[in-house]
């Protein structure tokens, strides 16, 4: 099993994780889209990350990649059974992959790609902007938490946000507890998982390696 992408993106995290919290092995693949190489290019063919392989079969889609290892590897499942809760499940996923990020992807752009990766200056007033616009998912966020999870069961959704989260502290950004106290709360507990600190181990070798 192998996972292509950089481990920046909540989107391989999320996968990452996932993974991890089945109790699987897969080998992450440091991958470029913008430069893709050929093994790469075989499995995602619009060069998108994260890109997957498991055996024979390839994915290149985070939440096609979740379902398809939720169907094959159903425990612990990460999508629960009954109607309501899966669909809420899903729903954090979306809120994640395209309000969550989408806003605070300047953040990453100006504070952390521009001047690391791509070395050059970042646009600070794109930041602060972004900082302002992400005060509305966020403040729903908040007030969704539940005691234990987002939703009842730690699920894909929980992974989800929590991988946004991880992505904007690279950054130097981090999650106001006074402001947020019981998303913060939740945060720590998605932390204190086995599964997310397998995956972020993987991430910091990687980082490491690649002198980041």
């Amino acid at each position: 099993m192998k996972i292509y992408g950089f481990p920046l993106s909540p989107f391989v995290r999320k996968v990452v994780v996932a993974v991890k919290e089945k109790g699987l092995d897969a080998e992450v693949v440091p991958s470029n889209p913008g430069q893709p190489d050929d093994e790469f290019a075989a499995v995602s063919p619009f060069h998108k990350i994260p890109a997957f392989r498991d055996g024979d079969f390839t994915l290149a889609d985070s939440t096609a990649i979740v379902t398809y290892l939720e169907a094959k590897y159903p425990e612990p499942a990460l999508l629960p059974a009954a109607a309501e809760a899966r669909g809420r499940a899903i729903w954090f996923e979306e809120v994640a992959d395209t309000v969550l990020t989408p806003a605070g992807a300047p953040i990453v752009l100006n504070r952390f790609l521009r001047p690391n990766i791509f070395g050059v200056e970042g646009d600070e007033a794109a930041a602060v902007a972004a900082e302002q616009a992400l005060g509305r998912p966020l403040a729903y966020l908040e007030g969704a938490v539940g005691d234990g999870w987002l939703d009842g069961a730690f699920t894909i959704g929980d992974i989800s946000v929590a991988s946004c989260i991880r992505t904007l502290g690279y950054t130097g950004w981090t999650l106001d507890a006074g402001v947020y106290p019981r998303l913060a709360g939740w945060y720590g507990r998605v932390c204190e998982r086995d599964g997310w600190k397998a995956a972020v181990a993987i991430e910091e070798g990687i980082f490491k390696g690649l002198g980041i």
